[in-house]
């Protein structure tokens, strides 16, 4: 069955990357949830989207410069908080939730990244419900060497050439794609050898059809309980 991924939680309706985004894409039913992690200046894994604060807080600021109690005062939204990641896996450490960790660093390195995700994973016995992934391969590549046993992705914005043979080579599971890709050479290789894919972002109706119909690993979406009303429509649920 295609799985279904709260992309930054239920974002359609919630503020992005918070925890109310995340207990209402749990509440609507949703297989898994995508997120975002940066590190702040005093080395907390944080959960936003962005390397500024601008947008999403209203308050100018990049996150990597930023100690995480400052972090923490901002409003993501309706009153919530910058979450930590480790708040985050409290919450789902008991649910049956699959989460997608997408590493922020192709744009700021932020040194020991990796080991301090995994480490907070580890402790709560959750790598195996954990998808590393990064549009930064090498970050994937290396938390693939550091825990062989956690599923990874490398995200993609263009087409990667012979893209079965890329995998193998890193011994990476998953592909994920930009949707716009699967209509080009990308696509026709990636359902050929039959890879498997989380193709984002997708939030209308037809996308979702076409997707269910090829069959995709799964979709990662800003409206889970939209999505879960396509699949219960084709009897898929």
């Amino acid at each position: 069955m295609t799985l279904n991924f709260a992309h930054r939680g239920f974002s359609a309706r919630y503020p992005e990357n918070t925890l109310l985004a995340f207990r209402q894409a749990i509440a609507a039913g949703c297989d898994g949830i995508e997120l975002d992690v940066h590190l702040s200046r005093d080395g907390t894994p944080v959960i936003i989207h962005d390397e500024d604060t601008l947008r999403t807080t209203g308050v100018p600021g990049q996150v990597g410069e930023s100690l995480y109690s400052d972090l923490r005062r901002l409003d993501a939204g309706q009153g919530e908080p910058v979450p930590s990641l480790e708040e985050y896996l409290d919450l789902v450490a008991s649910l049956p939730v699959i989460t997608n960790i997408e590493l922020k660093n192709d744009r700021v390195h932020y040194a020991g990244l990796e080991e301090k995700v995994l480490d907070m994973t580890r402790r709560r016995k959750l790598e195996r419900r954990i998808i590393f992934s990064s549009f930064n391969h090498d970050s994937v590549i290396k938390c693939k060497a550091l825990a062989p046993d956690s599923p990874c992705g490398f995200l993609i914005e263009q087409a990667v050439e012979d893209p079965a043979a890329y995998l193998r080579r890193h011994g990476v599971e998953y592909f994920h794609p930009d949707y716009r890709l699967l209509s080009g050479p990308f696509g026709e290789a990636a359902f050929r050898d039959r890879l498997a894919l989380h193709v984002w972002t997708v939030n209308d109706r037809d996308g979702f059809d076409d997707l269910l119909y090829r069959q995709v690993r799964g979709i990662i979406t800003n409206d889970p309980p939209l999505l879960n009303e396509i699949r219960g429509r084709q009897g898929l649920t």
